[in-house]
């Protein structure tokens, strides 16, 4: 166990609302030691930050040098997401650390207070010992005072996608062989918290892992380097070596994480000075219904089927339609790039030129997808033709890593769309960690297992969707593809690829639309099956890609959760319930105390019908959701 700082030695730093602290100080062995408290009550109790360089380790026998004070309170502009725009509110501390033998190399901590939630980043300086250091390792912990009720995605390997549930975790149980993706959420009884990483540029993703010795509480793990594991950071000569930020998130309810900025709070400014054409927006989209359209049998990626999709998406006003895998010469290989490839010519049954000039005569613009490697060797011959054919985004996939190298290339290649003013939609991807605020142009991103999993699996259950808002989409925009309009009950759900099905109702599939953040929202299913069973469309019609203003209503961490996101003047209410039906009272203070007229859709008496509504409704009012088992409920609130 490591022993408490004396209380001689420990720095604090409050949040402006005196709510969050974070302290810091040393132990006998001269380590630094952190602790989160909230409303007095310890969160995170005293745990180490240690990194191992080349030969040793920077993290004992430290002596505390100096610290520096610091606050802001500032806004920017949030382009596209959960708000209009982010307040950087914070007090921070700098603690500076120094060995007091051998090499005495300098370390400093960066404390930073926020009101929704604490977070650090040690920094080591400009300094001979440590020029051109390695990382092999950062042991910082993140121990628990006491078992908590927790839920992680068990990863269990560096090199994926973070594809998987978020499940209950037995915190007296974790080992140091589980790798957890990020977030990681608990509930303590009095608080709810979520561990998250912000800002990382030019390092290696983070994971987590139980304790090496026993204890409560988690390690943080480094993405390896593919080319030597036990090398995580390369880092750079003349420049000081600078992790990203470490956050806990914090609130009193687990759902009152989704109104935070917090993780686009600490990550770096924009990039991109013009940011006047990136528009979110719903798209049409081929790949997920097969694509099937009855009047083109056996046509795929195709002239055709895209020209459909393209009509689909402009007798809905939508501003895009996605064209997937399989539309440039020698595509076809999924997620193996066949040689030869090549991005600016395409297969022979489409013509991109010809489907590009359709699409602008139609009032939308088109997204394409690509592999990564395919990217990466044409990119910027490929950007240079989608930009003249007016091209809005490109998806891209299968990238499935986090090491350095890989979080180096994001940028090079968000950077390198943006110059070229296209938008970016990342697939196989890791986790957010702010990185749509350094370059706006990243409109959403995978990194979450959503409904392509319902075309070979049964996996993707309303206990499922709703434990995304709780963990997942705590941390930035998910590309989970929504949409699916073949509704049916678990019971009588089946696999297919082609049109496939969603096991919850139509009002649970219409309310992902609110309560998931994605700023490029994808409508997936056929143009047919629509047509076939159109309830609920009209609502796809109105509802927006991108916020101004996100509020949680009410909610039980994976049972259900309500979610209101405003709009100008108009807010849109989301419900997503488990498998459990329950009625849900909804107050509606949001509102304020001017009535606006409702139009609400709930479940209907089949898993493919809605119930419509609509009355006035003001501030003090309550609405009662009768949610059925795997359903859900959507409504528009319009000034009166």
């Amino acid at each position: 166990m490591l022993a408490a700082p004396a209380a001689a030695q420990v720095h604090e730093v409050a949040s402006p609302d005196g709510t969050n602290r974070i302290a810091i100080g040393l132990n006998a062995n001269g380590t630094p030691l952190y602790r989160v408290t909230r409303r007095g009550a310890q969160i995170i109790t005293n745990s180490p930050i240690v990194l191992d360089l080349d030969v040793d380790s920077l993290g004992y026998g430290m002596a505390i040098t100096g610290t520096e004070q610091a606050s802001a309170d500032a806004s920017y502009p949030i382009v596209a997401g959960k708000a209009a725009q982010g307040r950087d509110h914070y007090n921070q501390l700098t603690v500076r650390f120094q060995e007091k033998g051998g090499a005495k190399r300098r370390m400093d901590v960066v404390l930073r207070a926020y009101d929704d939630g604490v977070a650090f980043r040690t920094v080591i300086p400009l300094q001979a010992a440590t020029a051109a250091a390695i990382i092999r390792y950062e042991k910082t912990g993140f121990y628990f005072p006491e078992a908590y009720k927790c839920w992680g995605f068990n990863v269990g390997k560096f090199g994926s996608s973070h594809e998987g549930e978020f499940d209950p975790v037995d915190t007296a149980r974790m080992r140091d062989h589980n790798l957890f993706s990020l977030p990681f959420l608990c509930e303590t009884g009095k608080a709810a918290f979520a561990l998250a990483e912000a800002d990382l540029l030019d390092f290696a993703g983070m994971y987590l892992t139980g304790r090496g010795d026993g204890g409560l509480g988690l390690q943080l793990k480094l993405s390896p380097s593919l080319s030597d594991y036990r090398i995580a950071v390369r880092t750079r000569v003349g420049s000081p070596i600078v992790t990203p930020w470490r956050v806990v998130m914090l609130a009193d309810k687990a759902g009152q994480l989704t109104e935070s900025t917090l993780i686009t709070n600490l990550s770096t400014p924009s990039r991109i000075e013009d940011t006047s054409w990136i528009k979110p927006g719903l798209t049409s989209w081929d790949w997920w219904s097969g694509p099937v359209i009855a009047r083109l049998p056996g046509k795929r990626t195709s002239t055709e089927v895209s020209k459909a999709l393209i009509d689909f998406a402009a007798e809905n006003g939508w501003p895009y339609a996605m064209i997937d895998e399989g539309w440039y010469a020698g595509a076809g290989g999924g997620g193996v790039r066949r040689p030869g490839v090549d991005l600016t010519r395409w297969s022979d049954p489409i013509n991109i030129e010809e489907v590009a000039a359709y699409a602008k005569s139609k009032n939308v613009r088109l997204w394409l997808w690509a592999h990564w490697e395919a990217i990466d060797d044409q990119m910027e011959e490929a950007l240079t033709l989608y930009e003249r054919l007016g091209i809005a985004g490109i998806k891209v996939d299968f990238m499935d890593r986090d090491d350095q190298w890989m979080v180096n290339w994001y940028s090079k290649l968000l950077a390198a769309a943006a110059r070229h003013r296209i938008m970016v939609d990342l697939h196989g991807a890791y986790p957010p960690r702010g990185l749509a605020r350094t370059y706006p142009n990243f409109m959403t991103q995978e990194g979450v297992m959503g409904a392509e999993y319902n075309k070979w699996s049964k996996r993707v259950t309303a206990r499922h969707n709703v434990m995304l808002a709780y963990s997942r989409g705590l941390i930035g925009p998910m590309d989970y593809t929504p949409g699916g309009f073949r509704n049916v009950s678990p019971d009588q759900f089946r696999i297919r690829g082609d049109l496939p099905f969603v096991q919850t109702t139509r009002a649970h599939g219409l309310g992902l639309y609110v309560v998931f953040d994605s700023p490029l929202g994808a409508v997936a299913d056929s143009p047919d099956t629509y047509a076939e069973s159109p309830a609920g469309l009209e609502f796809l019609r109105d509802v927006p890609a991108s916020w101004d203003e996100t509020r949680f209503l009410a909610g039980e961490t994976g049972a259900f959760i309500v979610m209101a996101r405003r709009k100008g003047k108009t807010w849109y209410l989301g419900a997503l319930n488990a498998e459990a039906g329950r009625t849900a009272r909804v107050p509606l203070s949001f509102l304020g105390s001017k009535r606006h007229e409702m139009t609400l859709w709930t479940d209907g008496d089949a898993p493919n019908a809605v119930t419509k509504s609509e009355r006035a409704m003001s501030g003090e009012d309550v609405l009662e959701l009768k949610l059925a088992p795997n359903g859900g409920a959507v409504a528009i609130f319009r000034t009166r």
